[in-house]
């Protein structure tokens, strides 16, 4: 870190650096995963899961969600001072030290452990420290800056949430949450493919191989478009499993539909504009889908 800044730093006050920290935890990120998170917990069990497990499960997932995120963004600073939409994150900036932001990261993602463990169950606690580890080392370490295949692989630990939300309630991983994850996994690709597509010259500056920067715009969209059918068929599974009814088929045959026409547009007629679109799309998908599961249970 530049003098300057390692002494502008020094001088931020307290309240400030937290702030900083809570910005690098990703909160608008982390607020699907949580969401997501929470809708397992609510399906895993007939009525309404005990309060005091869903808000202890709640909490330490997001906790080490968190951790994860704070994490990720002291790995990649370097990484993320040179790209636009990055550049503007507290350690870019100065506003935290590295030395801070991965104290405060083991602080709170140890704090999350410790509340699953001790208010939810051991199994919850594991899983979500494999999925930190995954997000953290494996993905943000590993496979970002050595495959275009990274986030396919790497999606795995994004996928966890609704799994994690499964096994606070119940103990154990079912078939159903298997198909919750299953569903998030094939998201995660056309997700960030579309981002990534219009993005393609920061990443290409900053020497990561995301896949429009390896193999083209073209030929990811083609991914996207084959990613976004794989999704439409297995988004039924939970209707199959009896995890839900007619109202979420009806709900998710729409989103299916919007989807679809979003991919294939992409993939017939590219612009930075259209893939913008398409990655705004993907969060309303998700979303959409995983509220269609509850609105379903509710009534």
């Amino acid at each position: 870190m530049p003098t300057v800044l390692r002494s502008a730093t020094l001088h931020t006050p307290l309240r400030l650096r937290l702030a900083a920290f809570f910005a690098q935890c990703k909160p608008r990120v982390n607020s699907l995963i949580v969401f997501t998170a929470m809708i397992g917990m609510a399906l895993a069990v007939p009525g309404w899961p005990p309060a005091g497990r869903m808000l202890a499960a709640t909490v330490g997932i997001a906790l080490v969600a968190g951790a994860a995120a704070a994490i990720n963004c002291l790995v990649e600073r370097t990484i993320d001072a040179r790209m636009a939409r990055t550049r503007g994150r507290p350690l870019p900036l100065g506003l935290i030290t590295p030395a801070e932001t991965l104290a405060l990261a083991m602080l709170t993602g140890g704090a999350g452990l410790w509340l699953l463990s001790t208010a939810v169950n051991a199994l919850t606690m594991w899983l979500t420290l494999a999925t930190f580890l995954g997000y953290a080392i494996v993905y943000t370490l590993v496979l970002k800056p050595a495959t275009p295949m990274n986030i396919v692989i790497g999606g795995a630990s994004g996928a966890m949430p609704p799994v994690l939300g499964w096994a606070a309630m119940t103990d154990s991983i079912g078939l159903p949450a298997l198909a919750l994850f299953l569903i998030i996994f094939l998201w995660t690709p056309p997700h960030f493919w579309a981002l990534a597509c219009y993005r393609r010259d920061e990443y290409a500056r900053a020497g990561l191989p995301m896949l429009p920067v390896s193999h083209g715009v073209p030929l990811t969209c083609l991914h996207i478009l084959l990613y976004t059918v794989l999704l439409a068929a297995v988004s039924y599974l939970p209707a199959t499993l009896g995890l839900s009814g007619s109202l979420y088929v009806a709900l998710v045959s729409v989103l299916n539909l919007g989807y679809l026409r979003e991919a294939w547009v992409l993939w017939r007629n590219y612009s930075d504009a259209r893939a913008r679109h398409a990655f705004r799309y993907s969060l309303i998908y998700l979303t959409g889908l995983f509220a269609a599961l509850f609105l379903d249970r509710l009534l």
